[in-house]
């Protein structure tokens, strides 16, 4: 969803043409007091501020902010910008979101192979040693073989070679 914060004239011409462009709910709001209950009430994606307003209402603007959560603020004039600018740059926004998003999660999916990866091998290394001993109870070889097979499991899952 997208909130529009702007006391402009070209607001609901502009917040239609936002839900045309990137098929999300946008809403508008005059003052940053108004966004910030709006904020309140549900979460952003973006938040498309008017600069002017910006510069007359810094203090409102970062009460504002304290309620915007994850939203991606795009700062657009609107006395100089055409609809279509604030369109782009608002695309443009959201795709470097999308990208840092991804970015982020594969290097979280890395860390965490890479954190497990040692613990599984060791897992794996320490259940076959017991297995070969060959002085386990009949039971306790039959756990350690479950115990083995679900590290194998993990390893797999983790896309862990070797």
């Amino acid at each position: 969803m997208i909130l529009l914060i702007t006391p402009s004239s070209k607001a609901q011409e502009c917040v239609h043409a936002l839900q045309e462009a990137t098929g999300e709910p946008a809403h508008v709001a005059g003052s940053f007091r108004q966004a910030a209950i709006l904020l309140r009430a549900q979460e952003y994606t973006a938040l498309v501020l008017d600069q002017n307003l910006l510069d007359a209402e810094p203090d409102e603007s970062a009460v504002m902010f304290d309620h915007a959560a994850t939203a991606i603020p795009v700062y657009v004039n609107f006395a100089i910008s055409s609809t279509q600018r604030v369109v782009r740059e608002l695309r443009a926004a959201l795709q470097r979101r999308r990208r840092e998003v991804a970015s982020a999660r594969n290097s979280a999916e890395q860390n965490l192979r890479n954190e497990l990866k040692g613990n599984v091998t060791a897992m794996l290394l320490s259940c076959e040693i017991a297995l070969e001993t060959g002085e386990l109870p009949p039971s306790a070889q039959a756990k350690m073989r479950a115990a083995y097979e679900q590290a194998l499991d993990i390893k797999g899952k983790l896309g862990i070679a070797g």
